[in-house]
């Protein structure tokens, strides 16, 4: 039975000291409320952006030329290599066109052998005097006409077989396939998107910076390069709120303010050794940061009134002030940092905020003593104060 109440004291104690934060206070008896000191302290924080991100090269895959499809050698999420067919477009037409272009420049071989040793001759009767300069200029012209021919035709045929190579779509580089929106038999041209191809072994992932934090790190860097290079880790969140388990580094910074947003884009780089991260997803990164000689206060002591924050300082005679601080916008979710508002050894009222009014008295006591009485006050309640002031909670 001792160990019943110890247990359901705890519990209240418990319930009694949560009261004390923004949700009320214990009934002491007394106007006893806890003071802490401001005091200054180092403070680690981070600030979270939203975050685009991408394979390190996505590529459109596009067919050159028009046609149907006849063969889909891919699936989607496949792995592949550069230069690997993706897909194969109807050839009938252009493999004839390649055999046309190769009927042309055989003809055209056969007459440039054909003016070559009607050239030839025509030279050694020249030399023999039986024919004259007509005769020899005549031969020599035919002769490089049918090279020009030839070499017309071979370009022709270059050409042909070029276009017969368009029909085997290719991929530019290794990567991971993306969705495939076209079947085979459907007939597509330069203006379709047959997928993507998405080089996800490193990520780039994408966040944009205000321009006064651009300017604060670029000055305080001696410039931006420097301030890219100076740039600590970052961390990647991804959308399940789980912490990506590789850091990035900053890499580049764009040289344009977006006008619409004021804010500047970054990029960072990630490894992407798992594939875990995806081309197209989102994201959060993280940039952890420290702050020294600041003044650091729990989130629980701040009032919020209309996007405005407030404490309760301890004046003279007892009495409480309300006033308004103002705090970094990044936050841990347990602590503020504030920018303005108190200086070191001013004095905050820690537990009880919702039930003080301005300029009211108090009895300050220290926030040990304050839990002492916690404690006191748990132990005289009985069993059935004990459970009416759980259910209360």
């Amino acid at each position: 039975m001792k160990m019943k109440k110890m247990m359901l004291v705890a519990m209240v104690a418990t319930v009694l000291m949560s009261c004390g934060g923004g949700g009320g206070r214990p009934t002491f008896g007394d106007n006893e409320y806890p003071i802490e000191t401001v005091s200054e302290s180092s403070a680690a924080l981070q600030s979270t952006y939203p975050a685009t991100i991408n394979g390190i090269q996505d590529v459109e895959i596009r067919p050159k030329v028009s046609g149907f499809i006849t063969q889909i050698n891919v699936t989607e999420g496949q792995t592949v290599s550069a230069g690997q067919v993706l897909f194969v477009i109807d050839n009938e037409t252009y493999q004839a066109q390649v055999r046309q272009a190769q009927a042309t420049v055989n003809t055209a071989q056969t007459a440039v052998n054909t003016a070559k040793l009607t050239f030839d001759n025509t030279k050694k009767l020249h030399a023999s005097r039986v024919v004259g300069d007509y005769e020899l200029q005549t031969a020599e012209n035919s002769f490089l006409s049918a090279q020009a021919q030839l070499a017309q035709a071979q370009a022709t045929l270059a050409s042909a077989k070029e276009n017969l190579s368009f029909c085997y779509v290719k991929s530019p580089a290794a990567g991971v396939v993306g969705t495939l929106p076209y079947k085979k038999g459907a007939l597509v041209s330069a203006s379709n998107v047959l997928t993507h191809v998405s080089d996800i072994s490193k990520m780039e992932v994408y966040f944009s910076l205000t321009e006064k934090d651009m300017l604060s790190l670029s000055q305080g860097e001696g410039g931006l390069r420097a301030a890219i290079d100076a740039f600590p880790p970052v961390k990647l969140q991804l959308t399940d709120g789980s912490v990506y388990a590789h850091e990035g580094k900053v890499v580049a910074v764009s040289g344009v303010i977006d006008k619409t947003t004021g804010s500047v884009q970054v990029k960072a780089h990630f490894p992407n050794p798992e594939k875990l991260l995806k081309s197209g997803g989102s994201g959060s990164i993280i940039i952890p940061r420290s702050a020294d000689a600041a003044i650091v206060i729990p989130q629980r002591v701040v009032m919020e009134v209309q996007n405005k924050k407030f404490v309760y300082l301890l004046k003279d005679s007892n009495k409480v002030a309300y006033t308004e601080i103002t705090v970094d916008p990044q936050n841990d979710g347990v602590n503020y940092i504030v920018t303005s508002g108190l200086k070191v050894g001013d004095k905050y009222v820690t537990n009880g905020i919702t039930k003080l009014t301005d300029k009211m008295e108090i009895v300050p006591i220290t926030p040990q003593r304050y839990e002492e009485k916690i404690q006191e006050q748990a132990k005289a309640m009985s069993v059935s104060d004990i459970v009416n002031a759980t259910k209360t909670k």
